[in-house]
């Protein structure tokens, strides 16, 4: 029965994602980028809803929306891309694995919408892409980005990687830390099945860079490390 409900969810999801991508795509081309971004979010938040996803978010009184941030947090599911937008009022770009750009229709949305290629591997073209991601929110525009680099495969979080960690120290924007707390139980990475349930996004205070440019990023590294871990382990008040 649970693999009859979760191939029924992914079909209708599936369809509904098809249409959200073609309708995001005429906003991308009609559109200034905030405007789409609310268009997204709105679609994201239908879609998630379709799929069993009831979302709960708490902090967002901590954003100050004329501010650009740093948006940092865990990285559960392959739903984190829907529900953190959904999550987070304020418009920003991704920092994503250069790979994702190939991916049909969802490739073609993240390189419109003005993600950040990362490679990895490459440390030439990581450096540019940390360059890159420092102009932006030097314009002003939010940047998010998941430390991690990978989906967890045991629910618990993984060790974070140290590329954001210079570019917090070189951008001089706060960081806005959130923690998913649920996904990871929806849907864990290699698996089929859908878990229908309430998935919570605590969103924490802002970091200032005052605080920020004073730590190594080792130092930033685990700050940040300790501060997400019990974001995404907090529950919700009264339960």
């Amino acid at each position: 029965m649970k693999k009859l409900i979760s191939a029924g969810l992914w079909m209708v999801g599936g369809l509904f994602f098809a249409l959200s991508a073609g309708i995001l795509a005429v906003c991308l081309v009609l559109l200034p980028r905030e405007r789409t971004f609310r268009v997204a979010r709105a679609l994201f938040k239908i879609l998630i809803r379709i799929m069993g996803i009831r979302l709960s978010v708490n902090g967002k009184e901590y954003i100050k929306k004329d501010q650009p941030y740093l948006i940092m947090g865990n990285h559960q599911s392959l739903f984190d891309v829907f529900v953190i937008p959904a999550a987070i009022p304020i418009c920003f770009v991704g920092i994503e694995a250069a790979y994702h750009f190939s991916f049909p229709v969802w490739g073609y949305l993240i390189r419109k919408w003005g993600c950040i290629p990362i490679e990895r591997e490459n440390l030439i073209n990581a450096i540019l892409s940390l360059d890159l991601a420092r102009k932006t929110l030097a314009q002003g525009m939010s940047i998010g980005v998941l430390p991690e680099g990978h989906r967890t495969r045991t629910g618990e979080m993984g060790p974070f990687k140290k590329g954001p960690f210079y570019l917090a120290r070189e951008a001089g924007a706060d960081i806005l830390p959130f923690g998913i707390r649920g996904l990871f139980e929806f849907n864990p990475k290699g698996s089929f099945l859908l878990n229908p349930g309430r998935i919570t996004v605590n969103i924490g205070k802002p970091i200032p860079f005052e605080v920020v440019k004073d730590l190594s990023v080792e130092e930033l590294k685990n700050y940040l490390f300790d501060i997400i871990s019990g974001l995404s382990q907090k529950k919700e008040p009264g339960k």
